[in-house]
């Protein structure tokens, strides 16, 4: 599925063609975004972490999608300029942005609440550095969410993904609102980079592309798998192995190319609505099926990434792995140990902390 962008009730006249064009693909989008909606149930999404490098794209993706009637920025600061400028967007949702005085009204009501809060990784970083940071960021956030709106979908973006979701499951459980169906790590980058790169690779239409992630949502434990991969096309052990390293290390090849300026933000926050909007067709009555990180009983790591089916209450059924190529069998198992202790490791900070 790919983000195609309500359209304009006055076309811009011929001469004008590059508005023109900047309509049509507007229209295109929206539509894509948010068929489903049709005028339906409006939902409250709060985007945590709204004026930083992802989330300031995310929250004007996030307008856009007519699914969404009130739109809720919090950051700790810059985000009142935010809100007002993604307010004037023409579409459905109304729009506020909050300080860091004001989380309870950031997300009291919502419904979906998205979390890319955190430090970005610069070069040299590795998701470890991330965690000593970001641990805390999330669990405070977490908590909040499950005081201010205990019955929210969490789409949590913050790295690294494979302890922070750990992180504020515990968490929740400390105050007694966990429910494993509504805490969801977003790994739908991992699978945009997969279906982009093979699409590239192979000359194929990346919209009539899927291809499955499964694992976690760093280096190895990424885990994309060709071998289900539609349209099925035949990959040479040297390709099969060069799209799987790339798709793994797609967040360092855009953090080395930025130079130090930033990290996956543009390809996250596109990422994060595509998921966004499918937990959002699914509160509405319209499941979806998407990868993501959750609670889990698949495999020997107690949080695990696969195809999941998307509902009223969030996670409704966890699909099986399938079956497997012997590179991917020999990818799983070598992931395993790394996921677990990154896992662990989330857990451990909640009981410490």
């Amino acid at each position: 599925r790919t983000l195609h962008i309500p359209s304009p009730a006055v076309r811009a006249p011929r001469t004008m063609s590059s508005s023109s064009a900047l309509q049509r693909l507007a229209a295109q989008f929206s539509r894509q975004m948010a068929s489903s909606a049709g005028g339906g149930i409006g939902r409250k999404v709060a985007v945590l972490g709204a004026a930083g490098g992802i989330g300031q794209s995310l929250s004007m993706l996030m307008k856009m999608n007519q699914q969404v009637s009130h739109l809720s920025l919090y950051d700790i600061a810059g985000t009142p300029g935010v809100g007002a400028d993604v307010s004037h967007i023409n579409t459905r949702a109304q729009v506020k942005g909050y300080d860091k005085d004001n989380l309870a009204d950031a997300l009291r009501g919502a419904d979906v609440v998205i979390i890319p809060a955190g430090v970005p990784r610069k070069p040299g970083m590795t998701r470890d550095d991330l965690f000593k940071i970001n641990a805390g960021i999330v669990k405070g956030l977490v908590e909040a969410a499950g005081k201010h709106c205990p019955g929210a979908l969490l789409n949590i973006i913050s790295n690294p993904v494979n302890s922070t979701v750990p992180i504020a499951a515990e968490a929740l459980k400390k105050m007694g609102v966990y429910d494993a169906r509504k805490v969801m790590g977003v790994t739908t980058l991992d699978v945009v980079r997969a279906k982009t790169f093979y699409a590239e690779k192979k000359g194929l239409d990346v919209a009539s592309v899927d291809v499955p992630v499964i694992g976690g949502h760093a280096g190895i434990t990424i885990l994309p798998l060709f071998s289900q991969a539609t349209p099925k096309v035949s990959l040479a052990p040297e390709e099969l192995d060069a799209l799987t390293k790339r798709t793994q290390e797609g967040g360092t090849e855009v953090v080395q190319a930025k130079a130090g300026k930033g990290s996956a933000t543009l390809s996250m926050a596109y990422a994060a609505a595509l998921f966004a909007d499918s937990c959002l067709r699914g509160l509405n009555g319209q499941p979806t099926v998407e990868c993501t990180y959750v609670e889990s009983t698949v495999t020997d790591a107690p949080y695990f990434a696969t195809k999941c089916k998307l509902s009223t209450e969030g996670v409704e059924k966890i699909n099986e792995i399938g079956a497997l190529s012997d590179y991917e069998k020999e990818a799983l198992k070598a992931m395993m140990p790394e996921l677990i202790a990154q896992i662990e490791k989330g857990i451990e900070f909640v009981k410490n902390n």
